[in-house]
């Protein structure tokens, strides 16, 4: 069951998202191990991407708000 939330994010200097932040946590945690969490179903709003051609990334639940999605939330509009 999911009980945590993403609430930050942080990116490096190429705009990739590198750690989150989850509801509760006061330090970012890896995004590579949020994915793990995300895959087990331990985010309510985000999941992970895993794509043929593509890099695997954490992405945000869709709706219709901006401000959560990881690239506002690490500054990076």
């Amino acid at each position: 069951m999911a009980s945590r939330k993403v609430i930050d994010a942080r990116a490096d200097s190429e705009g990739d998202i590198t750690h989150v932040k989850l509801e509760g946590n006061q330090r970012f945690t890896p995004v590579k191990k949020a994915m793990e969490m995300a895959d087990r179903g331990e985010i309510e709003n985000a999941h992970s991407v895993h794509r043929r051609n593509a890099k695997p990334h954490l992405r945000t639940n869709p709706d219709s708000q901006k401000s959560n999605n990881l690239d506002d939330m690490a500054g990076d509009k």
